[in-house]
């Protein structure tokens, strides 16, 4: 009669079983955690650790492709804006018309340069990618919403003639503010705001709940005159593309730079660095599952 094998504490099929159940137990989403400690941030943490690490681990091309989609999604919402303002005068009306553009970045799965403050930062302090990777992911990202949201700029600039001295008055308003504390609060405002939407967005599974997230950031950033570094670009590409003289690449350029370091200081210090302080127990669990 065959003998049933027995698993001994030496054996290697005890060793196998016990390597695979520390594994299955070594993040922390997968341990039982206790009620008395573990508070709805970590949860929050959890999730969006492991949404966010996946997108710091792209290839280059899918890592482009990715920006290019985000920066047409988000120049549809421009269209929009550009439409409505034209047709009412209404900067709230056109910040409402906007939140399209936020609402496919959802949808879309896409990446968006601003939404990288929070997210993979929190990947890269867990210890679940590197800071060169969250570098090459800002930086590929922004290029790729820059291209992706120049090409429908085109396309808007020659199919809707009609929007032109809309687009020409509002990029006056960006290439014409002066470099100064208030212009730079402006984008502090914006990077806080956009990373505020990543925040909300990560703290629920409700889809209901991240579109309103995405319709009350529009009109914040759009409706508060706040200065976003790729929409406010793209509203300029296309007063670029209409021959506007205030959208020339020698007034964007330096533009640009300014806002995106306010955009910068205002995602990462005002909203991101507060996030790691009140959750850098969990980011320890993480780092030392790691």
């Amino acid at each position: 009669m065959p003998q049933t094998a027995r698993v001994t504490e030496n054996s290697p099929e005890h060793d196998a079983s016990s390597s695979a159940n520390a594994t299955s137990k070594d993040e922390p989403h997968e341990r039982e955690d206790d009620a008395g400690t573990t508070e709805e941030k970590d949860h929050a943490l959890d999730r969006v650790i492991l949404e966010g690490r996946p997108r710091l681990h792209r290839g280059t091309a899918d890592l482009l492709a990715t920006g290019a989609v985000a920066g047409i999604e988000v120049a549809i919402g421009v269209l929009a804006l550009l439409a409505v303002e034209a047709a009412t005068g209404s900067r709230l009306l056109g910040a409402l018309a906007f939140s399209i553009g936020l609402i496919a970045l959802r949808l879309g799965h896409s990446e968006l340069f601003t939404e990288g403050f929070h997210v993979p930062v929190m990947v890269v302090l867990a210890e679940e990618a590197t800071w060169w990777q969250l570098v090459r992911l800002w930086v590929g990202t922004l290029v790729g919403n820059l291209v992706g949201g120049f090409v429908l700029a085109w396309l808007i600039a020659v199919a809707l003639p009609d929007l032109h001295e809309t687009a020409d008055t509002m990029a006056r308003e960006f290439t014409e503010a002066p470099l100064d504390l208030q212009t730079f609060t402006l984008a502090v405002l914006a990077g806080a705001a956009i990373t505020l939407l990543t925040r909300m967005q990560g703290g629920t599974d409700d889809d209901l709940a991240k579109l309103v997230a995405a319709v009350g950031i529009a009109l914040v950033i759009v409706g508060g005159g706040l200065f976003h570094s790729i929409l406010d670009s793209l509203i300029i590409f296309v007063g670029m593309h209409a021959g506007s003289p205030a959208a020339a690449w020698d007034a964007w350029l330096p533009w640009f730079g300014f806002v995106v370091l306010g955009n910068l200081v205002g995602g990462l210090v005002l909203t991101t660095l507060l996030r790691v302080v009140r959750s850098r127990e969990r980011l320890e669990q993480w780092r030392r599952a790691g």
